[in-house]
């Protein structure tokens, strides 16, 4: 396993808080560093494009040394006409974490290495998992079956396998990983983080709904329906959300997946992310709506006791 070394020493736990659309913003990525979690948000999350700016002013400002430190991820995808204006000002403010999505390009990766950046690339398969390390990217998140969000069918035992035979650089795992006990389990089989998104909507910094916060909080797994309807791709949705929006979730249509929508609408009158509500399988763990630093305070908690179940003590994640 590879954690990189610029990474040691400041993080409380190996996790990243993966970039969620519309919901993470500033204040959620900085409770997330301060607390010892690489936080992260989509650039798209701040329109317009001077915003974002002031957000990476805002980040790297507020955050220190000692701080874990922050990502951005970039949709690589052509529907996103903004791309290049986006790295231009990640290279501009030395961005430490790239994650692109929707697409591994060279240029890109080379503008984040110019001054050192690292670059995750996610993935839901092995064949764009070697696509994306032949275009250069450092790292990859695997996102596998039960991530919130667009997702992956794969088991994560089968995925982290497969690319371990081949692959021994930074490795972040992404499915229904909501507590201290998962967290090492992912590293257990191979990866070098564990990739959290959904259990940090039900936090008060995230910019959610307070209904989507809420319904986290009341669901479970089997309130998670896949579907491509509403992006174009496939991903995971709270049940409750589709059926408010007047839509039957066991009878939902096939979307042409020619038609991305990412970042203006969906495929259906009800768009996501703002009516159909992305979520992942873990959220049975989630049992109220906390300050960031408190779920990683669980989180620190349930791992630290988890390691010591099976012999292995403290945290020690700068010798890991």
């Amino acid at each position: 396993m590879s954690m990189p070394a610029a990474f040691a020493g400041r993080l409380s736990i190996p996790v990243i808080g993966s970039p969620l659309f519309i919901i993470s913003v500033p204040e959620l990525v900085i409770a997330q560093c301060k607390a010892g979690v690489i936080g992260s948000f989509p650039s798209l999350n701040a329109r317009p494009i001077e915003e974002f700016e002031a957000w990476l002013q805002r980040l790297n400002a507020e955050l220190g040394p000692h701080d874990a430190p922050y990502a951005v991820n970039l949709i690589v995808h052509k529907s996103n006409d903004r791309l290049m204006a986006d790295l231009e000002l990640c290279v501009k403010y030395k961005v430490p974490m790239i994650i692109t999505s929707l697409g591994a390009r060279e240029d890109v990766n080379a503008a984040i290495h110019s001054y050192g950046g690292i670059v995750m690339h996610d993935i839901i398969n092995n064949h764009f998992a070697r696509k994306a390390i032949e275009k250069g990217a450092d790292g990859l998140i695997a996102v596998a079956a039960g991530a919130g969000g667009h997702a992956g069918t794969t088991s994560p035992f089968a995925l982290i396998q497969e690319i371990r035979e081949w692959f021994d650089g930074p490795l972040a795992l992404s499915g229904s990983i909501a507590t201290g006990d998962a967290v090492l389990a992912a590293t257990a089989m191979g990866a070098d983080f564990a990739y959290i998104g959904s259990a940090f909507i039900a936090t008060e910094e995230a910019r959610a709904a307070q209904g989507y916060k809420d319904m986290i909080v009341e669901s479970a797994a089997a309130d998670i329906i896949y579907s491509n309807l509403f992006t174009g791709v496939h991903g995971n949705y709270l049940k409750p959300s589709i059926i408010k929006a007047g839509l039957d979730p066991d009878n939902l249509p096939t979307s042409d997946p020619s038609k991305m929508n990412f970042g203006s609408g969906g495929n259906t009158e009800a768009k996501a992310w703002k009516d159909i509500w992305g979520c992942g399988q873990g959220i049975g763990a989630v049992k109220a709506v906390l300050p960031a630093a408190e779920l990683v305070g669980r989180l620190k908690r349930e791992y630290d006791a988890a390691r010591a179940r099976i012999g292995l003590g403290a945290t020690a994640l700068a010798a890991e």
